[in-house]
């Protein structure tokens, strides 16, 4: 029972450990970031480099979705997160646990499925109606399961279409975006991705492609906190990412290494940000 116990605590422990997945920079103040697909893609890396140039600072950038990011932010282990989950990100400021919360940026979802379409849901007229049908179909699901911002987002959408998913068409996966975008291709099954990481990786895949977009639920908008003791510096990036500098590196992020820019910036954001 005692060693059940110890194991269960480490894996909580080790699930909500603050390791630096990449340092940027080798300044003498660290600066512990939180975020998911912005670090994987590289758009954090680029910012980091403008404004380490500048700064005497490095950025540690902790690997975690946004549930994580938040409740890592909310126990003082990070000074900054990068998320997407607002109803999440404005109870950690009302509690006092965060402050300064600063719109970045955005990009969108997909749902992404095999080319066959087997659920029909190119003809859907709503994101809720594309999982109406993927459901009636029991088609093949990935879903994050990490209390991630996109697995907020997407029970969301669920709710919306008033289904409780369960069964073995519904598949936890339990990873960030670009592994489970290339699981759900490998298995031929359905998958709710940002636009972001659809876009670096679409010629790799084999056998999906965008089959439903442009419900304006489906953007997805980034904002920037800090840890309510984080050092200054923290704060002073966080202003640095609504810089014109920071701004125009997310209007062309992407182009160089992908071919395409795989975000918008703030000022495309503004119309969907909810303060």
């Amino acid at each position: 029972m005692k060693k059940l116990l110890l194991l269960s605590l480490l894996l909580v422990s080790n699930f909500y450990a603050a390791e630096c997945s990449k340092i940027y920079g080798n300044g003498a103040t660290e600066l512990k970031l939180a975020t998911g697909s912005p670090g994987e893609l590289g758009l954090l890396e680029a910012l980091a480099n403008s404004f380490n140039a500048k700064n005497d600072t490095k950025i540690c950038w902790i690997k975690a979705g946004s549930g994580k990011g938040l409740k890592l932010l909310e126990d003082g282990k990070v000074d900054i997160s990068m998320t997407h989950s607002p109803k999440e990100e404005k109870e950690l400021v009302a509690k006092g646990a965060a402050k300064n919360r600063t719109l970045i940026g955005s990009n969108e979802f997909y749902i992404i499925g095999p080319k066959d379409d087997p659920a029909q849901i190119k003809t859907a007229k709503t994101a809720a109606q594309a999982y109406t049908n993927i459901a009636n179909k029991k088609a093949l699901f990935y879903t994050r399961d990490d209390k991630s911002g996109t697995h907020v987002k997407e029970l969301s959408i669920w709710k919306l279409a008033n289904i409780t998913p369960s069964g073995k068409w519904y598949k936890p996966n339990r990873d960030f975006m670009l592994a489970t975008l290339r699981k759900a291709d490998e298995t031929k099954g359905y998958f709710m991705s940002d636009s972001s990481t659809y876009k670096s990786i679409q010629n790799e895949l084999k056998n999906s492609e965008v089959l439903f977009a442009g419900d304006k639920v489906l953007v997805n908008v980034y904002v920037a906190m800090s840890a309510k003791n984080a050092p200054k510096e923290a704060d002073k990036f966080i202003e640095f990412l609504k810089s014109d500098e920071a701004q125009e590196i997310f209007q062309n992020y992407g182009k160089k290494e992908f071919g395409v820019a795989l975000y918008e910036d703030a000022s495309y954001a503004q119309k969907y940000f909810i303060p």
